[in-house]
């Protein structure tokens, strides 16, 4: 699958809100999560799963857009922006694909600090609320 073909699969995913059930199918079973305020990756599908799911939740409203990409090989950069408690957001998006259009790490960085700081704290309640 081409990048771009994967990459296609992604959006569409990201645009229904990162439900669990259909970033599932586009993580590759050992993929690797890159959080910007949290040292350790996380790797596993069920981690990158959650954490991904949770920035649908709190990115997911009507101001988060796609401004800019870039796509080089299997990798992506994706920039965005969104306002998230009257916040504005901006980021970028890293993804790797395998060769079969599963994604296999995925970085974010996101900037200004006031918003990496209201990110940290809702992505934390999200985290907190799916772990039950």
């Amino acid at each position: 699958m081409s990048t771009n073909e994967a990459l296609a699969r992604w959006h569409a995913v990201a645009q229904q809100g990162s439900p669990p059930d259909a970033l599932e199918q586009i993580i590759a079973e050992d993929a690797v999560f890159h959080s910007p305020v949290v040292h350790t990756p996380q790797r596993g599908r069920q981690l990158v799963v959650a954490y991904l799911s949770a920035a649908g939740q709190v990115l997911g409203n009507d101001s988060f857009t796609y401004v800019r990409e870039v796509v080089d090989g299997n990798n992506a950069v994706l920039e965005f922006t969104a306002e998230v408690d009257g916040i504005h957001v901006n980021g970028i998006d890293m993804i790797a694909f395998d060769d079969d259009g599963q994604i296999i790490d995925f970085k974010v960085m996101v900037r200004p600090m006031k918003a990496m700081n209201k990110l940290w704290e809702m992505m934390a309640a999200q985290l907190q609320k799916a772990a039950g």
